[in-house]
Order: C-alpha cells, then structure tokens, then sequence
C-alpha cells in the first residue's frame, strides 16, 4: 500500500492581539485512498485539509470514553409464563409432558 505525506498545521489564528498562536508542523503517512477522500471532503466543504484533519483529531480526543460501557439488552415479550415457578407440583407436570 502506497501512502501520500500530508503537512499539518494546527493552531487557531485569533484578533486579539495580546493572545500568542503556537503552531506546530507535522508529518503523517496516510493512505493514498484516505488522501484522495481527504482532499475531496476538503473540496467539498471549502475548507482546507489541514482544517478537517485538526476537527477531526479534536473530535477524537475530546470524545467521552464509552470503554465498559454495554448496549441494553433487547427485551422480548414471550406472551407471559406458562406455570408459576415457584409452583413445584405445576412445574413438574408442565416438564413431564
């Protein structure tokens, strides 16, 4: 598999004067196939590809953690119990047949 270099740029720019922007150059190996689907997003929304890959980091790592937590469980409507458990005599009867 063949992989493009992208160069990220991240910080926000800002009109506060006082306020200091860092930036900070980076290299990444992506996929040509996640590149080129990069690039068309980023054509897409008008935005750069920088811009879209800095939201989507951010979305990432700003995320709440779902680890442990489980889906409930579906619930089905039998049509209601046949006998009483805690009927020993109608329970035996019922499994006999």
């Amino acid at each position: 598999m063949s992989e493009s270099t992208f160069s990220v740029e991240s910080g926000l720019t800002s009109s506060h004067t006082m306020r200091m922007v860092s930036r900070m150059k980076t290299t990444l190996n992506i996929s040509d196939t996640t590149m080129s689907q990069l690039r068309q997003e980023a054509a897409r929304q008008g935005r750069t590809m920088s811009e879209l890959v800095e939201a989507a980091l951010r979305m990432l790592l700003t995320k709440p953690k779902t680890e442990g937590t489980l889906p409930p469980l579906p619930e089905f409507h039998s049509g209601g119990a046949r006998v009483n458990v805690a009927n020993r005599e109608a329970l035996y009867d019922v499994m006999e047949r």
